[in-house]
């Protein structure tokens, strides 16, 4: 998982947000190592949880957001405005889909499923809007590197079309 988000952190630019769901223990927080370790930054990378909000310096600055203890979404209004992190760094939510309308209409999904180790984890990644769309395409590209080794399958998709492509990144499931 790690490696998968370092591939994606090399190709993020300010403005990129990258939505992560999952159960916990998924692997969210591994792909967000994973991206920071892409974008330069040193550091340990550790799971917002009680702050909601990390910021990680590297190449650009990374924005690492926890929602899984948001109480509504009108308590991130007190933490961040979106817009002004979009225009600073890339932005990274674990949790996303406890505040859909926080978030960027333009950003790359990345769903995380299965227990991890040698039964795996199966990535499903979803592209909304163009960046998103960029983003999946340049994954799709790009030499996976050994990316899947332990993570399982993966699979990605533009705005929910498609089919699955075992080991890959292809179209969404």
């Amino acid at each position: 998982m790690e490696a998968l988000g370092a591939r994606l952190g090399r190709m993020l630019r300010v403005g990129d947000w990258i939505a992560l769901t999952g159960p916990l223990g998924a692997g969210k927080t591994t792909l967000v190592r994973g991206l920071a370790r892409g974008l330069g930054a040193g550091g340990r990378v550790a799971s917002p949880t009680f702050t909601l909000l990390h910021v990680y310096r590297g190449r650009i600055p990374l924005f690492h957001l926890d929602l899984y203890r948001l109480e509504g979404e009108a308590a991130l209004a007190d933490v961040a405005d979106p817009e002004e992190l979009a225009a600073e760094g890339a932005v990274a939510v674990e949790w996303a889909d406890r505040a859909p309308a926080w978030m960027a209409a333009d950003a790359l999904w990345v769903a995380i499923s299965g227990p991890g180790g040698e039964q795996g984890r199966r990535v499903v990644m979803e592209a909304r809007g163009p960046r998103g769309r960029e983003l999946l395409a340049a994954l799709r590209a790009a030499p996976a590197g050994g990316d899947h080794g332990d993570d399982g399958e993966a699979g990605g998709g533009e705005d929910g079309e498609g089919g699955a492509q075992p080991g890959g990144l292809g179209p969404r499931a």
